[in-house]
């Protein structure tokens, strides 16, 4: 007997990197055991020449597949040179170095995924030619006048299930055609692993419908929301106390880490953070209470209960959620340590 496994790995692809797979038919005696790293052509992934092409998948991520069921799995992949170095596009590398200095604090997340269905050139529910009503009724709306896609997106919720990842939630949000599901809360490795693999089954499973999932942070110009990442925060102390969630939210804010951060929240973020649509300017930071306004926002319940978590609402929604936790572990947490709030 044998069993297929689906190498899933992050390409090369600028500005925002893509998802690339393959399958892997392994014998059964592979069942449970460390599966085998494998290779690639990086020439076709805009991640190596043509005269050194060969670049290494690790399996560092395994779940079953839902799509194909049994005893076959997703394998989500990091890459690496043949030397076993961490590739150049390998960002994983970087985010377990910085999760593993600051493990101690129990950093954890959780990530809001939007994305934007579309059906050929335009978004699932925009007629032809036109544009439907102004938002107002879509988000977490009802009925076939308002919601397009939900079949997809039950789909793609039951196969993340299926496949043991820790989605905790999904619903339509303010533009038609356009949807979130969450991820988390988790520690940072496992939260990015999951997001990505995530990423994958809602394209693959998109397929089977005909339609296309984006990331693309701006979908539509004009009076339409964005597509963000909103990005939720907390270490121990913060769990514990609110002078933490201050430290935390102030470190964003010094120097040069807003822009640190911003530059790294996703291509096109300046189209996306605009100042409108329940957005920050990408240029300014600023931290607020129930504000969603605001670069950072501190939920209402934490203020009341003095303790909780943070959201940041500039990540975008193509952001490569290694990165994002990188950034936010290591500004945040090293704040809190030199703070003594560990």
């Amino acid at each position: 007997m044998s069993f297929k496994a689906e190498y899933i790995w992050i390409d090369g692809t600028e500005p925002t990197a893509k998802l690339r797979s393959k399958t892997k038919i392994l014998a059964d005696d592979a069942k449970g055991a460390e599966l085998p790293i494998w290779g690639f052509d990086g020439s076709s992934t805009n991640q190596a020449k043509g005269h050194a092409s060969d670049c290494v998948l690790k399996p560092v991520f395994v779940c079953p597949d839902p799509l194909r069921g049994g005893e076959d799995v997703l394998v989500l992949c990091e890459v690496l040179n043949t030397d076993m170095t961490p590739h150049e596009t390998n960002t994983r590398a970087a985010l377990a170095e910085v999760a593993e200095k600051f493990t101690a604090q129990e950093p954890i997340f959780g990530i809001e995924q939007e994305y934007t269905f579309f059906q050929g050139s335009r978004p699932l529910g925009f007629p032809v030619g036109g544009f439907p009503a102004a938002q107002g009724g879509y988000y977490c709306g009802v009925g076939s006048d308002e919601i397009f896609g939900r079949d997809v997106v039950e789909a793609h919720l039951e196969n993340c299930l299926k496949a043991g990842l820790g989605i905790s939630g999904i619903n339509a949000e303010v533009m038609p055609g356009q949807w979130e599901f969450q991820v988390g809360p988790l520690a940072p490795l496992e939260v990015s692993d999951q997001l990505w693999v995530a990423r994958w089954l809602l394209y693959r499973t998109a397929e089977d419908f005909d339609v296309s999932a984006t990331l693309d942070p701006k979908p539509v110009k004009g009076d339409w929301n964005g597509a963000g990442a909103h990005t939720n925060f907390s270490t121990r102390a913060m769990r514990e106390g609110y002078e933490a969630i201050i430290t935390a939210c102030e470190s964003l804010g010094e120097g040069s880490k807003p822009l640190d951060h911003v530059k790294n929240y996703g291509a096109g973020i300046d189209d996306r953070l605009t100042g409108l649509h329940e957005t920050a300017p990408w240029n300014e930071y600023s931290y607020g209470v129930s504000d969603r306004g605001a670069s950072v926002r501190i939920p209402w319940q934490v203020e009341k209960d003095g303790k909780g978590y943070i959201e940041d609402r500039r990540p975008n929604a193509n952001v490569d959620p290694y990165v994002v936790t990188r950034l936010l572990v290591d500004t945040c947490c090293t704040a809190l340590e030199k703070a003594g709030q560990v």
